[in-house]
């Protein structure tokens, strides 16, 4: 705990200076590297990484019942699994608020920004496929949302849409790729004693004290957003967010 603290102050005490404990300008996102196809069995999957942080996102389909507002459309799913391996603070067992947070605000950009033509999902009167995105953290060095927003687009943009005969899914047998009508990339800021970052480590987040994401679609427009912690963000710098955002987003979705 002390040792926290001090890492804490000297953060805070660089930031004051306008530098970042690991020599990163305040703007600046760490490497990104994305693998494409990693799961054999998956209809669509890749892992992004983000500095030291690893996310796998798998895709999986299956024929459902369409909601009853919606009979036309297929269905979206995301759910988040926070591995043990992948830090010390995450434990076995159900999802916690953690874990629902980051499914939630990943599904929200892209379900906002009607990235994915839900219309050419149905298959007949009472029958859709419903597609399941899974997300599993292997190793978190900080910024869990947007390495899952890169894992999930990248993973969604190599789907491969299964052949259904009589009603079931023939795995293994595709009738093409997943149509996406665009792209979203989520950027998430943390503040800190008053100073805005993007892309933070493991280390900075402690010393956060609220955050800021921001869903971009690839035609430049801000689609979601998801504020959390006690710090305020006033009127000037959410706008002076939302552009930067813009900047970023296409900065991110170059690497899928």
């Amino acid at each position: 705990m002390i040792l926290e603290e001090i890492k804490e102050d000297y953060i805070k005490e660089l930031l004051k200076q306008k530098k970042r404990i690991d020599g990163r300008a305040l703007d600046a996102y760490r490497e990104i590297k994305i693998t494409k196809d990693f799961i054999q069995n998956a209809e669509g999957s890749a892992i992004a990484e983000v500095g030291g942080t690893k996310v796998l996102a798998g895709v999986k389909f299956d024929i459902m019942t369409p909601f009853a507002d919606r009979p036309d459309e297929g269905v979206v799913m995301f759910g988040s699994e926070f591995s043990p391996i992948a830090h010390p603070d995450f434990n076995a067992g159900p999802p916690d608020e953690n874990s629902i947070e980051l499914a939630r605000v990943v599904d929200r950009g892209i379900r906002s920004a009607e990235s994915i033509d839900v219309k050419s999902l149905f298959l007949e009167e009472g029958k859709v496929l419903g597609v399941f995105v899974d997300l599993y953290i292997l190793d978190h060095s900080g910024n869990l949302i947007d390495t899952a927003g890169l894992a999930a687009m990248s993973a969604l943009k190599n789907t491969k849409i299964p052949k259904v005969e009589d009603g079931k899914i023939i795995r293994n047998e595709f009738t093409g790729k997943l149509k996406l009508v665009r792209e979203v990339a989520v950027t998430t800021f943390e503040k800190i004693d008053g100073v805005i970052i993007a892309d933070a480590n493991s280390e900075e987040e402690v010393a956060s004290e609220g955050r800021m994401s921001l869903s971009t679609s690839s035609d430049g427009f801000v689609c979601s957003a998801q504020k959390s912690g006690k710090a305020g963000f006033s009127k000037q710098e959410l706008m002076d967010l939302i552009d930067l955002s813009s900047e970023k987003s296409k900065e991110l979705l170059r690497h899928i």
